[in-house]
């Protein structure tokens, strides 16, 4: 049964990426809305993550309309993030200029050149097709992927990840693997907003004013290599085009605190986030650690799924640790 199913798997993603490119791009952008919508309605669980996560990161600035709305719009660009994943093979070297504004720093481009960068984007936008454009630009990145469990997809999705000169890697042995490359003054990319449980390769930082748990790799190969943290991210226009756009390039000192390295990068994210919410990948569950409450109890300021967690209270500094609240 497992077997049948990895088989029709793969035959309809192989029919996108034969049907997709062949399409113009009005109707793949009319085919991102309906998907999007339509997985918005069919994903109740992601969906409630989705308006618990807007509850918690805007209060009473957006409405329960509002929430609704931005989250059904979350849903269609990510939907369209991988249409376009899809349709990406219609791209190359010389033709994707007319589709892409890209606003850079030259200085922080040409440094990276010479020495090598760690590369760093949120689930915001078109994360995937960002990363390619990259690589038709010069900067071959290597990437670290989870594979799925049917092999034939992560075989897909790693042919059309890498068709811009890019390598991608899997999760085993991955900082050896990312240091190896930067190493020869290569690129890392990486994406910085996944919740992690707190551990070694974990630090605590606010997010929306709420703690989470995120990785510290992009920030510790740059404290241990000397290299830069280039911040970025590609949102969508509304004509099919995007904007891709570098905010900073950090070059964290190896005696810098890597936690507050990592939340000066995340800041950067949270500031465009707020600009448009829309674009954030909100039915992905942000806060899967609270420093705060009871086990049986949720916090009020947290999402329902969000669970105590004492490894994250100890990562906090302690002048910055919520105080229990009376019961």
């Amino acid at each position: 049964m497992k077997k049948l199913r990895y088989s029709l798997e793969i035959m309809l993603l192989d029919l996108a990426v034969w049907l997709l490119p062949r399409l113009p791009r009005h109707l793949l952008m009319v085919l991102s809305r309906v998907l999007g919508r339509l997985a918005y309605w069919l994903d109740a669980r992601g969906r409630a993550t989705a308006l618990d996560n807007l509850r918690c990161a805007f209060g009473d600035q957006y409405s329960p309309a509002e929430r609704r709305q931005i989250a059904c719009k979350s849903y269609q660009v990510f939907a369209r993030t991988f249409v376009d994943l899809f349709w990406s093979p219609q791209l190359n070297a010389e033709n994707w200029k007319p589709h892409f504004d890209i606003i850079t720093d030259a200085a922080a481009e040409e440094k990276a050149r010479e020495n090598g960068a760690v590369w760093v984007t949120p689930h915001y936008g078109n994360f995937e097709l960002i990363s390619q454009i990259w690589g038709f630009r010069g900067f071959p990145f290597t990437v670290v992927a989870q594979d799925f469990k049917n092999p034939a997809i992560t075989h897909l999705f790693r042919r059309l990840r890498e068709q811009s000169g890019h390598t991608f890697i899997s999760q085993d042995n991955a900082m050896i693997k990312l240091m190896k490359a930067l190493k020869r003054k290569g690129h890392a990319g990486l994406l910085t907003d996944l919740s992690i449980a707190p551990g070694r390769a974990a630090t605590a930082i606010q997010c929306y004013g709420l703690w989470t748990s995120v990785p510290t790799l992009h920030v510790e190969l740059a404290k241990r290599l000397g290299l830069a943290v280039i911040t970025g991210v590609c949102r969508p226009l509304p004509d099919g085009r995007y904007e891709a756009h570098l905010f900073e390039a950090i070059e964290p000192k190896p005696e810098d605190d890597t936690r507050e390295v990592t939340q000066r990068i995340w800041d950067l994210f949270e500031a465009e986030i707020r600009k448009h919410p829309e674009c954030w990948l909100w039915m992905y569950k942000q806060w899967r650690y609270r420093p705060v409450g009871e086990l049986s109890v949720p916090h009020p300021d947290y999402p329902y799924y969000s669970n105590l967690s004492e490894a994250l209270i100890q990562m906090i500094p302690e002048a910055l640790r919520p105080q229990p609240q009376a019961e």
